[in-house]
């Protein structure tokens, strides 16, 4: 009866964790609507220089370019254990994203883009959570809006296992 309790309490606490926020999109809006998707961490990102296309890889598998595809691109690979965990950069209202700085736990960056017009930052709100996906909007010039998706990673049930395996009975 006592290990009932244990595993009742544990996911109802489980449930009460808001493992996942939003950082709500800035930029005008205008044109076709994305988001980023994959499975696992990201483990490497590509910006185009002038912010017209991003490209996320999810472990080994590059994500499609959301955005405009030419153009220099920039590129951080990420090392194991290292997550981005803060987006932040300049937009103009009436425009287009101008610069994107993208962060990890390490505390490298890539940046790209020209750093003028209004600033925004977004991070996670829940402690350990990291950046799972970029959406917004695009035209065929460049990113009009984007906003992050923050969540935990979960590896084959590692975090629900170990907490499992704390209270075995």
């Amino acid at each position: 009866m006592f290990s009932i309790l244990v595993v009742t309490v544990f996911l109802a606490s489980c449930l009460a964790m808001h493992p996942y926020s939003y950082s709500s999109a800035v930029g005008q809006g205008g044109g076709t609507p994305f988001a980023s998707y994959g499975e696992g961490r990201i483990t490497a990102v590509r910006v185009n220089a002038y912010i017209s296309g991003i490209q996320l890889r999810y472990g080994y598998t590059w994500s499609p370019v959301l955005g405009s595809k030419g153009g220099l691109k920039q590129e951080i690979e990420l090392f194991n254990d290292e997550a981005i965990v803060e987006v932040s950069g300049k937009y103009n209202p009436a425009d287009y994203i101008c610069y994107l700085v993208l962060t990890t736990n390490m505390g490298r960056t890539l940046s790209a883009g020209l750093p003028n017009q209004v600033s925004f930052n977004f991070y996670p709100v829940n402690v350990g959570n990291e950046l799972r996906l970029l959406s917004g909007r695009f035209n065929g010039a460049g990113i009009t809006s984007i906003g992050a998706h923050w969540g935990l990673v979960y590896m084959e049930g590692h975090i629900f296992n170990h907490y499992i395996s704390l209270y075995s009975f």
